[in-house]
């Protein structure tokens, strides 16, 4: 244990507090538009720079690195297929998807604009999305705080059930006083200090490295091909993006379409030096630290190579990188679970549009703190599972469910409600199955529920009529929106 690093972590933790404080100030004669999507006022190195973080969690920085570092090269096809997924989701989904929110009557979640987009005055949608939302965002976040628990048990010796309490009230913290503003803002400088930490280690290992470090490692650690359902299982993981919620939500919150351009370039690029470095951070830490079980059983290959090269100071500066990449994706899966059962259950149905903004932006706080103390129970059970299958299990849900169905929103005019429905219950469906029964295939569950929400969306669509005419002008009008 080392008290500058203790220093560099209490500094950084109370400096991302501060950002909610600051927000909390600003923003507080906002309204539900303002706590939960920004105003539609994000910049675009904000945006894309939060999107890209609120993506890469600690997962990137530990679970990825060490599935390279314990299995192979085989396991890069993940970071090749999250960097073609990332961009086209960038590049084709994000310009429809902020026209589309805008028209579809200025929507500001993704089940509402999915419930707009048909004119529906049916909430099934909305509701389903919400549970959807609520039980794997919980899932998802509790990858985070586990994460920032095994950082602290790690690093400091803290007690990793104390950290991960420790870790929840400080990301309860700046989300419930400065919501979606303070995340983008937290999650803008986090993206830096991610991409900053995961280019440094690599490079500075490399440097140290015997010419023999190699020849110890087997050959077969360097097969890219070893076979083909980890090739299609890491390239799915890309299907996940268009439907990831809290990531998708930054499209919808960017202030125009000429900004929007600009945060793909930054996105993109961002997002592919991260899954670079997490590739190499794995094989040259393999080289560099040798295998080690304990290692690959806690995922910790990058605090390992940090604290065996740096001092105090720099090593407790990079580390936060870890604190960064839990936090900013926990912020955002809380944030976009609370918008989705304040602005898609609770108004509509409880309160029959009858609340007011501020009881809206009560109820929502309130969403994020019971979200965030389920995902610690989850996080604190020992039998929760690792870093990366938590994360792995929670983006399969959100994929196969929304993906087909958001996507065809975007591109098929004749998609329908009753369409819609279809997709996102038989891709959640499909994918929880396959998780529980036919995991052994060695097939990644995306894939099959990805399919099947496809197929259920098209099959329903055709089967139930085409959508009124007035939907159809909502698509015309979307794509002709260009501000």
């Amino acid at each position: 244990m080392q008290v500058s690093e203790i220093i560099v972590f209490v500094v950084y933790l109370a400096f991302m507090l501060s950002i909610g404080v600051y927000f909390f100030i600003k923003d507080k004669n906002g309204g539900e538009k303002t706590y939960f999507l920004g105003g539609r006022q994000m910049g675009a190195w904000v945006a894309a720079l939060s999107a890209g973080a609120s993506d890469m969690s600690a997962w990137v920085l530990m679970g990825l690195p060490t599935s390279i570092y314990a299995l192979g090269l085989g396991q890069v096809w993940i970071s090749v297929g999250l960097a073609i997924g990332y961009t086209v989701s960038w590049l084709f989904q994000a310009p429809r998807l902020r026209r589309f929110s805008i028209v579809a009557n200025d929507s500001i979640t993704v089940p509402q604009y999915l419930t707009n987009r048909f004119l529906s005055r049916s909430k099934a949608l909305q509701i389903i999305c919400a549970i959807v939302f609520l039980f794997a965002y919980t899932i998802y976040a509790a990858s985070s705080i586990k994460a920032c628990g095994t950082l602290f048990n790690t690093v400091i010796g803290m007690d990793e059930t104390i950290a991960m309490y420790l870790a929840a009230v400080i990301i309860i913290g700046y989300t419930f006083l400065g919501g979606f503003s303070a995340v983008c803002w937290t999650d803008f400088f986090q993206g830096m200090l991610i991409l900053a930490a995961m280019f440094i280690a690599p490079i500075f290992a490399a440097v140290r490295l015997d010419a023999s470090a190699s020849a110890v490692i087997p050959g077969e650690y360097w097969n890219a091909f070893t076979s083909w359902k980890d090739i299609v299982s890491g390239l799915a993981w890309g299907l996940g993006y268009f439907g990831m919620p809290h990531i998708i939500i930054r499209f919808m919150s960017v202030k125009s379409q000429k900004d929007l351009k600009k945060s793909a370039k930054i996105g993109i690029t961002w997002t592919i030096l991260i899954v670079l470095f997490a590739a190499l951070i794995g094989i040259i830490g393999r080289m560099f630290l040798g295998y080690d079980e304990s290692i690959n059983q806690g995922s910790l290959v990058f605090i390992a190579i940090v604290r065996r090269i740096f001092p105090g100071v720099i090593s407790g500066i990079l580390l936060s990188a870890v604190l960064a990449a839990s936090m900013s994706t926990a912020d955002s899966q809380l944030l976009a679970a609370a918008s989705a059962f304040a602005s898609d259950v609770y108004k509509p149905i409880v309160r029959k549009d009858r609340a007011t903004d501020k009881e809206m932006l009560w109820i929502g706080r309130a969403v994020v703190a019971i979200i965030a103390v389920l995902a610690l129970m989850i996080a604190s059970n020992p039998n929760a599972g690792s870093i990366m299958s938590l994360v792995s299990n929670a983006w399969g849900i959100f994929g196969a469910a929304f993906g087909p169905t958001i996507m065809l929103s975007l591109f098929w005019k004749r998609l329908n409600f009753k369409g819609a429905v279809a997709g996102i219950l038989v891709g959640a469906a499909v994918d929880i199955g396959w998780l529980a029964c036919l995991a052994s295939t060695g097939i990644y569950e995306i894939l099959p529920g990805f399919v099947a929400g496809l197929l259920a969306a098209v099959v329903v669509s055709y089967c139930t009529g085409a959508p009124g005419r007035d939907v159809q002008a909502l698509f015309d009008k979307a794509m002709r929106y260009t501000e």
